[in-house]
């Protein structure tokens, strides 16, 4: 779907705590928000409901977003899933501890890799390395949860890439380092986000040697070592293809495909069109490899948290908080896009006009129910940025 500022929103679920909304300021000549006086639900509740549909009003997402289901261990999606922490989002830290039992693994985004010189390196970020909150969410899942910091190659430049892409002492030098900062802070292993850096730099040997060379002494030590990469994009080289995951799945635990932010402010629209986020998993392991339902168990699709908000000024991203301010706006109910499979609202504001797309209860199930179908696990950016009870789903 394009569009030319038009566009989305979000539905929720039920709590067992009230509270009223915060009327908003006055806006021309003192007119009132209907919505100012909602009874909100927070917190679990042990009631069924129904939520997921095509049409939610805009009361029931205000109502009902910051509940969910009592029983946070239930898990309704079978499959590998990983959700991402980042250290701006506190709230991200609280989700991961509620329904810690949802996930398989947990990215902390703390980690970043510098070039110091020839064969010297360091790792910065572990002052973002929360050991309680850690504890808390081994102990939660009885230990069976896995903390996997992201770690990414911060300020390198064209020629440390090129002797990190050349040298095979550059890369163990990286990959010992690795070892020693998972003892020293007990974490499963590591979740690389470089591919994208390094992909059109040098032919495929040379990509598949740095991942290898780093990985495998990991998996050594029974280390888990996950991937990011793009997925496919229209008119542009495909930085990650089936040739690379062919060559690549046998010791990289897991693939985080990056199948959000397909609009920008230049192009506005949806975040993660259905077909195309089904069209870059079949593209990367389409169903004639051999075994292909098998490895694809190792594919997450990559699933949104956050949204898209295009003003006449450019917008950006939006999350949870933000999407419920604008929504107090709406009047009448949310689009659908049904090609998308997203919900968007086209509003003005007193601050000017929005046009909104944002993750649904529904939009979201669509996208479960696609990653069940294709055999992949899901991996979700990021925790704290969505509606407490879209975690119901998982």
């Amino acid at each position: 779907m394009k569009i030319e500022l038009s566009v989305l929103i979000v539905l929720s679920v039920l709590p067992a705590v009230f509270c009223t909304l915060t009327p908003s300021k006055k806006g021309q000549k003192g007119t009132k928000n209907p919505y100012d006086q909602l009874k909100v639900k927070e917190g679990p509740v042990d009631t069924e409901r129904d939520l997921v549909r095509k049409d939610p009003t805009i009361k029931e997402i205000l109502v009902e977003n910051a509940a969910y289901f009592i029983n946070t261990s239930l898990r309704n999606f079978e499959n590998h899933v990983v959700g991402f922490v980042t250290p701006w989002n506190n709230h991200g830290y609280d989700v991961a501890k509620i329904f810690t039992n949802k996930f398989d693994v947990i990215s902390p985004v703390w980690l970043q890799i510098h070039r110091q010189g020839k064969q010297e390196y360091r790792i910065t970020g572990t002052h973002d390395v929360n050991e309680g909150w850690m504890n808390e969410l081994k102990k939660n899942s009885l230990q069976r949860v896995k903390i996997v910091p992201r770690v990414i190659f911060d300020k390198f430049e064209d020629d440390d890439f090129a002797k990190l892409l050349t040298f095979r002492e550059e890369r163990q030098v990286i990959a010992k380092l690795l070892i020693q900062t998972c003892d020293i802070y007990k974490f499963d292993g590591i979740l690389l986000d470089v591919w994208s850096q390094i992909t059109l730099r040098v032919d495929d040997p040379y990509l598949f040697e740095f991942i290898e060379d780093i990985a495998k002494p990991m998996v050594e030590r029974d280390l888990l070592v996950y991937m990011a990469v793009p997925p496919r994009r229209k008119h542009l080289h495909d930085h990650f293809t089936p040739a690379h995951f062919t060559h690549l799945w046998k010791f990289i635990s897991g693939f985080t495909v990056m199948t959000y932010d397909y609009s920008n402010i230049r192009n506005p629209g949806p975040n993660a069109p259905y077909q195309w986020v089904r069209d870059s998993i079949e593209f990367i392991c389409p169903n004639t490899t051999k075994n292909y339902m098998q490895k694809r168990k190792k594919i997450l699709l990559g699933l949104n948290m956050y949204g898209l908000d295009f003003t006449p000024d450019g917008g950006g991203a939006i999350i949870g908080h933000e999407y419920l301010r604008l929504l107090r706006h709406v009047k009448g109910r949310l689009a659908l896009d049904e090609n998308d499979e997203e919900h968007y609202f086209d509003v003005k504001t007193p601050t000017g006009r929005h046009i909104v797309f944002y993750p649904s209860l529904y939009s979201i199930k669509k996208r479960i129910d696609l990653a069940r179908e294709m055999g992949t696990g899901l991996s979700l950016w990021e925790l704290g940025q969505g509606l407490d009870y879209f975690y119901d789903l998982l």
